[in-house]
């Protein structure tokens, strides 16, 4: 019963993830007035107090190795806490500071699990090998997919549950509940004896392609970062498609979680660089096919979701894997590793908003409004163009890759 636990603690702590860049644009320009831009700019500026904080996690968790269910329940806790009050807020005096405060509690909740969880891959594993951990991968994966689609489709259907067009306040709470019932039932896991390793160190990172592998995730984290930003706005204003979106990003993470034991499996006959380099092309047809549909095009957008959700499997259950492979096999600590590496995926998806909500704002593109066809134009080449020269970079990335990498 242990990997189906780390399903669902796994589940709980998506919820942090790429939901909340769904949602935050969308709920913070239309129900508390803040700008894209500003947006943007908080989401980088947070990124600053993870650069310390993230390693520092990373440290605590390898330095007090028993205390794991106190970092796994203080994690549990914060979202319990951080998700109602980040969407129980309304326009009006500070309402900025007070974003910025749920947002940081949110934030760090999500590092402390986050970190916990991958750093303990060798421990929870069945056993510290690679077929073992890319086994646990699966399990994980799938935990994280299913709390992505859980949250990124929960407040479309509580708006139509409430009657409401605002049913974010139910959001918060209901994401709450989540956390505190995935925590309880996944206590056990944490009971696990810790499988030590050697000390980690910053220059331990040239070593092997354990830098290699984190320069992948960065910039293999900002294309589904971008898309999965702007993906509301592109639905509801680009093509048109109202009351759609939940649909559609249900079909895109329901494709990327059944990939991935299908994913899991071919990467231990075949090798996860050999299987990387099959799907993310997969990925790169699905962003360039985006850019040539025009409104009511539903089909081939579903058909675009299919494509990209099914090569986003792939990344999350691949990458991570050969990270934690590539510690094992090095006999190190692996927490203030992920804590790194949780920086890594957090600046990507703050770079994307950087990246893009700035420029969406200066071509005169606003959300629910009447756009003109310059700022939809802009909206289009940033949600499939510019995802599809990022990808082809950490394509490149991953075909530098030594070939003789993970084992099965």
């Amino acid at each position: 019963m242990i990997y189906p636990r780390v399903s669902l603690y796994a589940l709980m702590l998506a919820s942090a993830g790429i939901p909340l860049y769904i949602h935050l644009p969308h709920f913070a320009s239309s129900e508390l007035g803040i700008g894209l831009g500003a947006i943007a700019t908080i989401l980088i500026a947070i990124r600053f107090v993870d650069l310390v904080q993230d390693p520092l996690i990373g440290w605590a968790i390898d330095r007090w190795p028993q205390a794991q269910s106190l970092f796994a329940g203080l994690a549990a806790g914060g979202l319990a806490v951080g998700f109602p009050l980040l969407f129980s807020l309304s326009e009006g005096p500070y309402v900025l500071a007070k974003m910025v405060a749920a947002l940081v509690l949110l934030f760090s909740a999500y590092s402390m699990g986050m970190i916990l969880l991958y750093g303990r891959s060798a421990t929870l594993a069945s056993e510290p090998t690679p077929r073992a951990l890319i086994t646990l991968a699966g399990f994980r994966e799938a935990g994280m997919l299913m709390g992505v689609v859980l949250a990124a489709i929960a407040p479309l259907i509580l708006a139509k549950l409430t009657g409401t067009s605002n049913a974010y306040p139910a959001f918060g709470w209901f994401l709450a509940a989540i956390a505190l019932v995935c925590a309880w039932v996944a206590r056990p896991i944490w009971n696990r004896p810790i499988i030590p390793g050697k000390r980690f160190s910053v220059a331990s990172l040239r070593k092997g392609t354990t830098l290699h592998l984190l320069l992948i995730a960065l910039v293999n984290s900002l294309p589904v970062a971008i898309t999965s930003t702007l993906f509301l706005f592109f639905v509801e204003d680009r093509l048109e498609l109202d009351g759609m979106a939940g649909l559609l990003l249900l079909l895109f993470f329901l494709s990327a979680g059944v990939s991935v034991p299908f994913w899991a499996k071919l990467s231990q006959h075949f090798g996860p660089r050999t299987i990387l380099l099959i799907a993310m092309p997969l990925a790169i047809f699905g962003f360039a096919g985006a850019a040539f549909l025009v409104p009511g095009q539903a089909i081939p957008f579903a058909l675009i979701c299919v494509a990209s959700g099914a090569a986003l499997g792939a990344d999350m259950v691949i990458l991570p894997a050969m990270f934690s492979v590539a510690l094992t096999q090095a006999q190190s600590e692996a927490s203030l590793a992920f804590g790194i590496w949780s920086f890594a995926g957090k600046l990507g998806l703050a770079l994307s908003a950087l990246l893009v909500l700035p420029i969406l704002e200066g071509s005169g593109f606003k959300p629910t409004a009447q756009n003109s066809d310059a700022a939809l134009s802009m909206l289009s080449t940033l949600y499939a163009i510019v995802p599809c020269i990022l990808k082809l970079c950490a394509l490149a990335l991953v075909f530098a890759l030594p070939s003789k990498d993970i084992t099965p």
